[in-house]
């Protein structure tokens, strides 16, 4: 997804895996990065640490010495300027602008745009073994989300999924079992309610409502009622359903049935995490890299936090959204520079031991360790296995409070097209029932699905 909380997340995400950054990005190359003389072939790659971060730009910089060690023939060259890689509007003007890296990178949401844009490259013919040596273990649905018309456009480099993160903390303090959390949304409620009457400050239950963080949770709790936000063929919202009038009750029913969720609502990334870091809320919905976020830039303690699979209506959700990024390479390269890049993605981003999947450099270096992201690898395959043993042998936070979660991988469903418009509508569904108790949920509902149907008849 593209909204800026959420490319926030994202930077912080892939600092939890190893400790890469993506906080600044891409600029043109000055030269064309063919074959010289010597047969050296040349890339621009973007996202490199900015210089204000200095173990991870020395990182960075290792990887590229050791890449290039092993790959005299091609050189790497790093770009780290501008907000691209957590700014929406200039990651969109670079593109319309052709002032792209020759590697850059890009949401899964980011694919239509960049389809839009003419700066794509099909990069189906390039990807096999010889460039990417553990293809075969990538999971087939994030292969998928970066296809279009049976063509690959990008190359997965980082996913997440979501789930009940929780506080193990008020869970005991209310009498609840933190090895047992709920499973449905009306064990949450219930959770909720006790959390809340142990102590009246905390919300027992949190949820976003605008900078379309909002849209992007309902999707999410739709998700797990087994709904979709658009018709199989795109064209229609098919939200304004049983299920989603269900996501929107259960959260109107705890904000002023229960009076589970605290007053203060329209909260953001930033706003959410703050509270919870400061032991104000029980539990949310959210990735398990949320749980890194709260820690490093919000000040709480991992010991805190726990996260279990996504609750569904019944049982455990009928699907969780998922989404990522990749790496998407420049219209007009050459072969040799697709099969550099190739390589350069494959040795940072999707080799264990290596890159994001460093572990052994992460650990000591005070980066956590042990978080279930990325979970890049198809269950059962080697690399899979690989990353696994290499995270569980140098893990440095309590693994055993993801445990759940990665125990029970729920089916992922991927993000809508255009995204981020539909998520700012859902915003308004979203903080209606969370702002006004008069608020009608079949109203909201109807107005906004009438807005997004509006969207993509504009954009069809």
């Amino acid at each position: 997804m593209s909204v800026p909380q959420y490319r926030k997340v994202a930077a912080l995400a892939l600092v939890a895996g190893l400790g890469l950054s993506l906080t600044a990005c891409s600029t043109k190359s000055d030269d064309d990065g063919g074959a010289d003389a010597a047969g050296k072939v040349t890339i621009t790659v973007d996202c490199q640490p900015v210089a204000a971060q200095k173990e991870l730009l020395d990182n960075w910089n290792a990887d590229v010495k050791a890449f290039q060690t092993e790959n005299p023939n091609i050189v790497i060259k790093s770009i780290s300027v501008g907000q691209q890689c957590n700014n929406p509007p200039d990651f969109t003007a670079r593109l319309a602008g052709g002032t792209t890296t020759d590697v850059f990178y890009g949401y899964m949401t980011d694919l239509q745009q960049v389809l839009d844009s003419g700066q794509a490259l099909d990069i189906t013919q390039y990807v096999n073994k010889d460039t990417v040596p553990t293809w075969d273990s990538v999971d087939p649905a994030l292969k998928e989300v970066f296809t279009d018309g049976g063509k690959l456009y990008g190359v997965p480099v980082k996913n997440y999924s979501m789930g009940l993160v929780y506080n193990k903390t008020l869970f005991a303090k209310a009498g609840l079992d933190a090895n047992n959390p709920p499973k449905t949304w009306a064990e949450v409620r219930e959770a909720a309610k006790k959390i809340t009457a142990a102590d009246s400050s905390v919300a027992g239950y949190s949820e976003y409502s605008a900078g379309n963080t909002g849209g992007w949770h309902f999707t999410s709790l739709l998700y797990s009622q087994g709904g979709r936000i658009l018709s199989e063929d795109g064209k229609k919202a098919a939200f304004n359903t049983a299920e989603g009038k269900q996501v929107l009750q259960n959260l109107k029913d705890m904000r002023y049935g229960d009076n589970s969720m605290g007053a203060r609502q329209l909260l953001q990334w930033g706003d959410l995490l703050t509270n919870a870091a400061a032991g104000k809320v029980g539990m949310f919905i959210g990735a398990p890299d949320t749980t890194q976020a709260i820690v490093s830039q919000f000040k709480g303690k991992f010991e805190d936090w726990a996260v279990a699979p996504l609750p569904g209506q019944t049982d455990l959700a009928k699907g969780t959204l998922g989404g990522g990024e990749g790496y998407f390479f420049k219209k007009d390269l050459t072969k040799e520079q697709v099969e550099a890049g190739l390589k350069w993605i494959a040795y940072q981003k999707l080799t264990p031991g290596k890159g994001q999947f460093d572990y052994v450099r992460a650990k000591p270096q005070n980066y956590p360790v042990g978080l279930p992201q990325p979970l890049l690898f198809a269950n059962g395959t080697e690399a899979q296995k690989q990353e696994f043993d290499l995270r569980k042998a140098n893990a440095n936070v309590p693994v055993e409070n993801f445990a759940l979660f990665e125990a029970k991988q729920l089916p992922i469903v991927g993000e809508p097209r255009d995204a981020q418009a539909i998520y700012a509508i859902l915003d308004s569904a979203m903080s209606g029932v969370l702002t006004d108790p008069n608020a009608s949920v079949d109203s909201l509902l109807k107005t906004a699905e009438e807005k997004v149907n509006q969207l993509l008849a504009a954009g069809s």
